[in-house]
């Protein structure tokens, strides 16, 4: 994946410091390196600094004028094959590569991430609908949609089979990894002509007044409100990890105080911010287990 600009190759001037690179450097947020290239690639973007400030403020005005307008006619211009069709428009002609990566990317490490912790929850069965588009076309069969309703899908019926067997989430000493595979995207290469310049924060609050419009009043808040899961999914994961202190970066402090739909541009990207620190998180332990039962092998042969 090439992104615009390489922040790692920015120098450095001690009279004029680069946050961006400040920013980069930092070995605190456990993100793999090439997000977090593309991540601050995006942040430092012409299109964040001067576009975003006059985007936020009428994309949250439409979406105040679309709910009102939902009261009266709820289900008016509902259509997700319609929505699907114009987001996928939208990223392959005005969104920036490196964005348009992550957002793909998203969808794989949220199927890898919940597919760790059905795996690894003894004596539960919770049925999975993993999505990896690898283009921007496959975006089309209602995966925006798709990904919300497994999450949601995917507490309730987990949450259902733990209370029914009166089973509760523990360490495990062993746990499988077999479904993180951070090298297994194949995620092809996205769309880079003079008119692909939006980054990742102003994209998605672009597109989200294009949700409220499509999408049901309910489809919304649950769309909207992704970030209410993060907290009880990395839960799930401290506890079989046995890692409570991971939990630290969470950006949602309380799942069950949802805000309103006014800042749903920033809590969808602070959602994949936090989907992709807790995939972070899953690859380095596994590497860590392969390297520790390489080295408890290598010691018996001795």
């Amino acid at each position: 994946m090439k992104v615009h600009d390489d922040i790692a190759a920015v120098a450095h001037d001690s009279a004029d410091p680069d946050p961006w690179l400040a920013m980069y450097l930092d070995g605190s947020v456990p993100v793999f390196d090439t997000v977090k290239k593309a991540w601050i690639n995006n942040l430092r973007s012409r299109s964040r600094q001067f576009l975003l400030p006059l985007v936020r403020p009428l994309a949250r005005l439409m979406i105040i004028l679309l709910q009102l307008w939902k009261v009266i006619a709820p289900k008016a211009f509902t259509s997700s094959a319609l929505l699907h069709r114009m987001l996928v428009w939208g990223l392959k002609t005005w969104v920036r590569p490196d964005a348009n990566w992550l957002i793909l990317r998203h969808f794989h490490i949220g199927s890898q991430n919940l597919a760790f912790i059905a795996r690894n929850i003894p004596g539960v069965t919770v049925p999975m609908n993993p999505l990896y588009p690898k283009k921007i076309d496959d975006l089309i069969d209602h995966v925006f949609l798709k990904h919300d309703i497994n999450l949601f899908n995917f507490v309730i019926n987990l949450n259902k089979e733990l209370r029914a067997r009166n089973i509760e989430i523990e360490k495990i000493a062993n746990p499988d990894f077999q479904d993180i595979q951070p090298d297994g995207f194949a995620i092809e290469d996205m769309p880079n002509r003079w008119t692909n310049f939006l980054d990742l924060e102003t994209a998605i609050d672009l597109f989200t007044p294009v949700y409220a419009l499509f999408l049901t009043d309910s489809d919304f808040w649950r769309a909207t409100n992704s970030l209410q899961m993060d907290e009880p999914i990395a839960i799930y994961v401290a506890r079989i990890l046995g890692m409570p202190e991971q939990l630290v970066l969470l950006n949602n402090k309380h799942p069950l105080v949802p805000l309103t739909t006014l800042r749903a541009g920033h809590r969808l990207v602070l959602h994949g911010l936090a989907s992709e620190m807790l995939f972070a998180l899953l690859a380095r332990t596994k590497a860590e287990q392969h390297t520790a039962v390489s080295t408890s092998h290598e010691v018996a042969r001795m």
